[in-house]
């Protein structure tokens, strides 16, 4: 063989070699971008303290990801959410509050939901003292809750809300921060669960079994002096509204009517949509109106997991 031939054989090898190695680096890049999720935003969790930076959230391993878009109300236990931020102080007996949007600017655009622009609750650690206001809002975008006198204790406060802009417009959406009122706290314990409750005579009772993180109905009878109640009047386009709270963290869900309101009174019967993501004990808040009078009744549900 001449040293020409071996040349050109040295020549041909180094080539094929190296195209072969190109081609593989090219499959590998390939592979890895395939494993990376472009389309789904990471689940938004933000901290209720409000230390995360705008648009991001964590995932269960702890590591921060960009958020590329609204998740839904989730447990109402994040400050921010979808790049909307929840900002407020408890001033005596005011919570003044904002929200401010994804472009960094104070929201003054709202959908009404129930025929209100903003729902607001308050509610201690404890799971007493629940309130739920409408608050007004001024031209720059402040909110002004004007609350019964508060216990001593942790307080969460939740906004409860559905844009009008930016890009999270039309999604329904659920921030909170805590306050704290000073004073000796001394803790309320939670009822026992039960399938009843009394407010101002009235007696509610809840049927059905709902199972964590799984759809499902319950379904709420309103009886007075052991007769049923058909004279339930309209309240917030429905006949009765009801949120429950987690026992622990204070998570919050807002159980939706399906009954339809019609002419003349309702009950005694009133079926709600529910989606109580975790096990445990929840206490639930019903409220109804009579008379032009409205009842707030409470009861400790046990949802199984």
């Amino acid at each position: 063989m001449t040293r020409t031939t071996t040349t050109t054989r040295r020549t041909l090898l180094t080539a094929a070699a190296a195209a072969a190695l190109a081609l593989t680096l090219a499959a590998c890049g390939s592979d890895a971008m395939s494993g990376m999720d472009h389309g789904a935003a990471p689940s938004a969790t933000g901290s209720a303290a409000g230390h995360d930076m705008p648009g991001m959230s964590h995932g269960p391993d702890g590591m921060a990801g960009m958020s590329h878009g609204p998740a839904g109300s989730s447990d109402g236990l994040a400050a921010e959410q979808g790049g909307y931020r929840l900002d407020g102080a408890l001033a005596g007996a005011e919570y003044r509050f904002t929200v401010t949007g994804p472009d960094g600017k104070v929201l003054t655009s709202y959908q009404p939901e129930q025929t209100k622009e903003m729902h607001f609750y308050a509610i201690r650690s404890d799971l007493s003292g629940f309130q739920h206001l409408h608050p007004v809002r001024s031209a720059d975008g402040t909110w002004t809750a004007s609350l019964a006198a508060l216990q001593s204790g942790e307080w969460r406060m939740y906004a409860s809300f559905v844009p009008g802009a930016g890009s999270g417009k039309g999604t329904g959406l659920v921030l909170s921060r805590t306050a704290t009122v000073a004073g000796q706290a001394t803790p309320v314990p939670l009822p026992a669960a039960a399938t009843t409750g009394t407010v101002d005579g009235y007696t509610v009772t809840v049927a059905g079994a709902p199972k964590a993180g799984a759809a499902g109905e319950l379904t709420v009878t309103v009886s007075k002096d052991g007769q049923p109640v058909t004279d339930l009047e309209p309240y917030l386009e429905t006949y009765a509204h009801l949120t429950a709270f987690h026992a622990g963290d204070q998570a919050f869900a807002h159980l939706h009517p399906e009954t339809a309101v019609t002419t003349g009174g309702g009950g005694p019967a009133l079926s709600f949509h529910a989606e109580l993501p975790k096990a445990g004990d929840w206490r639930l808040f019903l409220q109804f109106q009579t008379g032009g009078v409205l009842h707030t009744a409470a009861l400790t549900l046990n949802v199984a997991a």
